[in-house]
């Protein structure tokens, strides 16, 4: 993420900064616009029919398979787990009790039983790979997603392309980047992060308005000012940061400016039943939120469910401090995720936005089969379960299936390449597409010989 008000800011032989004629914390650019999107739909990059855009949930800490999404009711009692499995809307396929509402909405949900990878299980490994389809290797940090898109797509107007919420992942005990970012693309393809609770009282977005005493008047006076000054500073302007840093004052100066791009993050404006039935939580508000991005506009939205693993109730269950215990997913987790995702997609269908909006929910890993002697499950990327919802995806379906314990794929494996590619693929995105890497070196979207997952679609 790029931020104009960094230690490292411009500052001029007088002693101001930029920061001076901005005042607007972190950015990120769009990218390209809609001209360069329809130049690459022209060299075949992007599919000309395709404007498809995307959910992803992140569930950090990472989901148990046995408790949530495949079951294994028959299992010995230390496989199976505390929790029984319930019939949905689709004849023959169950899901944990601890999501009743999502059970009505099994028609529009596909879901993928066989993901797995091959590696340490540790959190920042799988943040990578469910989110960029590569592991970081020889210096290289690849682009999420989302980065990747808004580099090929660029904005829709006024808002931003891809906006993470409601922060970055954090501390998961290992220090390698989480996946979210972009990588080798550079700063400007960065999403906008928005660094705010939109749960909390008086929300607002701390990195996107200006502050309150900053007049429109006063906003295109420093606009102006800046372009005074910026004349007498050749030399610094030919620098490739330079450059950086007038995009993100250009983009700044419209997201400040923009009614849409204001009207988006105002969560105020929605009614407060609405509000409830996604869940007054982080998360709840946070997928309240990524509705209203899409809806204006937003190509891409990142929800992170939580921020750290570590002394906080999560999908970590490893059963003792300072990780979570299994109770947490009937009593906290399960109906945090159950009211957010099931109104998401009761939303997003009643607004005519599901048809072209993927609505995606997976985490970084499953939970071993066996239950450990803290009355928990521990990391395994041997096997677990992943959600794809809307856009061109077929609900009401199974894809894949696990082994008797679920500890390995049976059916139908799937790699984290694989997931990036069905993403790309539901984004319609072509999968030799190349993008610019390190050195110039072009780098396609997905490696040689990694298709996507035809049955979801």
């Amino acid at each position: 993420m790029f931020r104009a008000d960094a230690n490292k800011s411009v500052r001029f032989c007088d002693g101001l900064t930029r920061r001076d004629f901005l005042h607007a914390g972190s950015l990120a650019t769009l990218g390209l616009g809609l001209p360069a999107f329809a130049s690459l739909q022209a060299r075949g990059a992007v599919a000309k029919d395709a404007d498809v855009n995307c959910i992803m949930l992140f569930l950090v800490g990472a989901p148990s398979q046995l408790d949530t999404w495949d079951m294994k009711p028959g299992a010995p009692e230390e496989i199976r787990g505390p929790f029984k499995p319930i019939a949905t809307k689709i004849p023959g396929l169950q899901v944990s009790e601890i999501f009743p509402r999502m059970a009505g909405q099994m028609d529009k949900v596909a879901l993928l039983r066989g993901v797995h990878y091959e590696g340490a299980a540790v959190h920042d490994i799988g943040h990578q790979l469910m989110q960029t389809g590569r592991l970081f290797t020889g210096g290289i940090e690849y682009p999420n997603v989302g980065c990747v898109l808004s580099k090929l797509k660029g904005s829709k107007g006024d808002t931003p392309p891809n906006v993470l919420l409601p922060k970055p992942i954090g501390p998961t005990g290992g220090n390698m980047p989480h996946g979210q970012f972009a990588g080798f693309l550079g700063k400007s393809f960065d999403p906008f992060v928005l660094n705010a609770d939109p749960n909390a009282k008086g929300f607002k977005v701390p990195d996107l308005l200006p502050p309150d005493y900053v007049t429109s008047a006063r906003e295109t006076r420093r606009k102006s000012l800046r372009q005074a000054i910026d004349g007498g500073v050749a030399a610094f302007e030919s620098s490739a940061d330079a450059k950086l840093l007038d995009a993100n004052f250009a983009q700044a100066y419209r997201l400040m400016s923009s009614k849409t791009a204001r009207e988006a993050f105002n969560l105020n404006s929605e009614p407060d039943a609405v509000r409830d039935r996604y869940g007054r939580t982080r998360f709840g508000q946070s997928c309240l939120l990524a509705r209203r991005l899409i809806e204006r506009g937003v190509r891409f939205v990142t929800v992170n469910m939580f921020e750290t693993v570590f002394n906080e109730i999560t999908w970590d269950i490893h059963g003792s401090a300072p990780f979570s215990p299994i109770e947490c997913y009937k009593n906290e987790v399960g109906p945090n995720f159950d009211n957010a995702y099931s109104t998401l997609l009761e939303d997003l269908t009643q607004r005519g936005l599901l048809a072209n909006t993927m609505v995606l929910a997976f985490g970084e890993f499953g939970r071993t089969p066996k239950i450990n002697p803290a009355g928990g499950r521990d990391h395994h990327p041997g096997c677990w379960t992943a959600l794809f919802a809307g856009g061109p995806i077929k609900g009401g379906q199974v894809v894949g299936a696990s082994d008797e314990i679920g500890s390995a794929p049976k059916d139908r494996p799937v790699s984290t390449a694989e997931i990036a590619a069905t993403i790309y693929h539901g984004l319609g995105i072509k999968l030799d597409t190349d993008l610019p890497g390190p050195q110039g070196r072009p780098i396609r979207i997905v490696d040689h010989g990694v298709e996507p997952v035809l049955e979801l679609f």
